[in-house]
């Protein structure tokens, strides 16, 4: 099962957040990953990368060996950890956060839990992409010219499914 969820948060140490973070996976058998929300253009956005690094995956196509790193590479819409990590990872200090749970059946109350241990406050808002998300994205404005306000969510996804071609 798979949910899309939006929270707020203060990171004192983004290697102290992902140590806790990947702690928690471990231990409740779950697939977590973690994006600054700021650069998510919504839910299709992720949703759309979670589904591309599955499929790759289960091709053996993969470019990682983990599946959350995979679905990083495919929203981040680059194809070097080294460079879709600074784009879409969490930053220190106030942040928005975007967050990905992967688990059989997977319950709200798990996510709560996740997000209390982890300091966050649910936020779904911060989900919701504008034109600087497309901005920060890395979509020039060229492109953006080219489309209606409502379809810049469809230049993320180009920019995802693209990861597919490349490899």
């Amino acid at each position: 099962m798979l949910k899309i969820v939006g929270a707020k948060g203060n990171i004192q140490s983004v290697d102290e957040f992902l140590k806790k973070l990947d702690k928690i996976s471990n231990e409740n058998n779950i697939t977590i990953q973690v994006f600054d929300a700021d650069i998510i253009y919504g839910k299709n956005h992720l949703i759309s990368a979670v589904e591309h690094a599955m499929r790759a995956m289960e091709r053996k196509t993969n470019t990682t060996n983990s599946l959350s790193m995979e679905i990083l590479l495919y929203a981040s819409g680059e194809r070097q950890l080294k460079i879709a990590i600074p784009k879409m990872g969490i930053k220190k200090g106030k942040a928005n956060i975007a967050c990905v749970f992967i688990q059989q059946g997977l319950t709200d109350q798990l996510i709560n839990d996740i997000f209390e241990q982890l300091s966050l406050d649910r936020d779904d808002k911060v989900l919701e992409g504008n034109i600087d998300t497309v901005k920060k994205f890395g979509i020039g404005e060229n492109e953006i010219n080219t489309v209606a306000k409502s379809k810049y969510g469809n230049l993320i996804l180009e920019k995802v499914a693209m990861v597919d071609i490349i490899k």
